[in-house]
């Protein structure tokens, strides 16, 4: 991937532990919609990207399964410590994509801290998870530690609009010595879903607006994908 000189630096993916640098035809330029201001862009990924990430969650999850559930909430317990260590830093990211004023993005990276504190356990497997813009951070970190405390593993695809605390997120799992792969982030917008829909995931989770997520599930439906709406 070029990152150019002058305007937005480029956000990567996240594959297998580390950022996964892509060349795409295309980018969505991040804009904060309070000030206009572009902050940063992703690249429109596709089926061959989801397929490298989906690839890493399936290689990642019978050794995060065998792990146990202690273990595992060890590792979320850390994460959440680590996320409210760098509260300040996270509640930046969500006011530069999504226009937050420090109020709302604040209080935003503290319901994703406690998510992380107190998951129930969900359902296993290698699972796709889309995000809408409206609450990036925190539906991320309610849906995925359910999940992960389960044994799951995970291919997260953040909206375009909002991706940087999602991606700060999980490199912050590799700062604190999670195993890799176990999450892992995919850029884009519909193709990147269809990609997800054509790979070998067990089923795709869509967490935030109804509106969209039934956009999101018919694109499931039509790929014979096991489809679950959670709301924001």
């Amino acid at each position: 991937m070029e990152f150019a000189t002058e305007g937005p630096m480029a956000i990567p993916m996240w594959v297998n532990g580390h950022a996964f640098l892509t060349v795409p035809q295309d980018f969505y330029t991040v804009t904060n919609p309070a000030t206009g201001e572009a902050t940063h862009r992703v690249p429109l990924c596709g089926a061959s990207e989801a397929a490298s990430a989906v690839q890493a969650a399936q290689a990642a999850q019978p050794e995060w399964a065998m792990m146990g559930m202690p273990a595992r909430r060890v590792c979320l317990g850390r994460l959440a410590d680590a996320l409210e260590h760098y509260a300040g830093h996270f509640a930046k990211l969500l006011t530069q994509d999504c226009g937050f004023d420090a109020e709302r993005a604040t209080a935003e990276v503290g319901e994703a801290v406690a998510a992380l504190r107190s998951a129930t356990v969900g359902q296993t497997g290698v699972i796709g998870l889309v995000l809408d813009a409206e609450r990036p951070l925190a539906g991320f970190a309610n849906s995925m530690a359910p999940a992960l405390l389960a044994g799951a593993t995970l291919v997260v695809k953040p909206s375009p609009k909002a991706p940087s605390a999602v991606f700060a997120l999980c490199e912050l799992t590799s700062r604190e010595e999670w195993p890799a792969g176990v999450v892992n982030l995919l850029q884009g917008d519909v193709a990147a879903i269809e990609g997800l829909c054509a790979s070998t995931i067990e089923r795709l989770v869509y967490c935030g607006n109804a509106a969209l997520g039934a956009q999101v599930g018919a694109i499931a439906e039509a790929a014979g994908k096991a489809f679950e709406l959670q709301a924001a």
